[in-house]
């Protein structure tokens, strides 16, 4: 049978299937709280469950029409705002469409390590103790740690942190982007072979966007969207209480510090993080 599962209450948002809940959600982004006419300022959330629509959930599993969707932003276009913003979630719902198109175009192909291009990739690895570090939120890279965490722990995770550790995984480790895909398919919430598999083509650069080497500082990206490190607070409790300057650097830390801090579990990085700071 099925174990009973426990909702973590760290969780972006306590997900429950079916059309009516669906509706809800839809009903309490658009007309309740009006959150849509802030999408483009908050999609780069962390933490909270209104920094982004969340629908994906319900559109994977058929819960919700992509098309009811639109025609709702439609109406809350003409009925209250319309602007970047709403513009902006438009845009995802083509970008949903864009890899249907590119799983219909290219079928198995997208599954390929080549992926849509047919490109080698030979010095992407099986790498599986690199894969399993990367897989467990061991990498002492603590913005990778706590994104990897929280999918384990909830079957969520950021479009920006999804971004930050394919990126990890296939630029920094040089592991088989094929070995993450399937990973995050087992484990999303919002699991969708063209969405997931065509956004690792795009990371590893063999899909279908000219621009190959698309590679995330992760560094840069912590501080930029998780700049005081309550998110990476909340899913690696060892760093809590390690300052603000440093909450994204533990390999600064001096080993007394390490110790005044608690923070002698948490790994050391598995690659050099000053790289990023040059």
């Amino acid at each position: 049978g099925i174990d009973d599962f426990t909702q973590d209450e760290r969780a972006a948002l306590e997900f429950h299937g079916g059309e009516t809940e669906a509706l809800r959600r839809l009903r309490h982004y658009f007309w309740e709280k009006d959150l849509v006419s802030t999408y483009k300022e908050t999609r780069n959330g962390l933490l909270g469950s209104d920094y982004s629509s969340k629908f994906s959930p319900w559109l994977s599993q058929g819960c919700l029409s992509p098309k009811l969707v639109y025609h709702e932003l439609k109406r809350y276009e003409r009925e209250r705002v319309s602007n970047e913003s709403t513009y902006w979630l438009f845009f995802e719902l083509l970008w949903r469409d864009f890899f249907r198109l590119m799983g219909k175009k290219y079928e198995n192909r997208i599954f390929m390590k080549g992926g849509t291009q047919g490109k080698p990739l030979r010095h992407l690895k099986n790498n599986t103790d690199l894969f399993s570090i990367w897989a467990e939120g061991r990498t002492g890279v603590p913005f990778i740690d706590a994104n990897m965490r929280e999918l384990n722990a909830t079957g969520w995770m950021s479009n920006r942190g999804r971004q930050n550790v394919a990126s990890f995984l296939v630029k920094d480790l040089k592991v088989n982007w094929q070995m993450g895909a399937e990973y995050f398919e087992s484990l999303l919430l919002d699991y969708d072979p063209c969405s997931n598999w065509g956004n690792w083509n795009y990371v590893a650069g063999v899909g279908s966007d000219p621009r190959e080497d698309r590679y995330f500082n992760i560094l840069t990206q912590a501080k930029n969207y998780d700049p005081k490190g309550d998110f990476v607070r909340t899913w690696c409790p060892e760093l809590a209480d390690v300052p603000v300057e440093k909450i994204h650097r533990p390999d600064l830390l001096s080993e007394q510090e390490r110790k005044e801090y608690g923070v002698n579990g948490y790994p050391k990085a598995v690659v050099r993080i000053e790289k990023w700071a040059t």
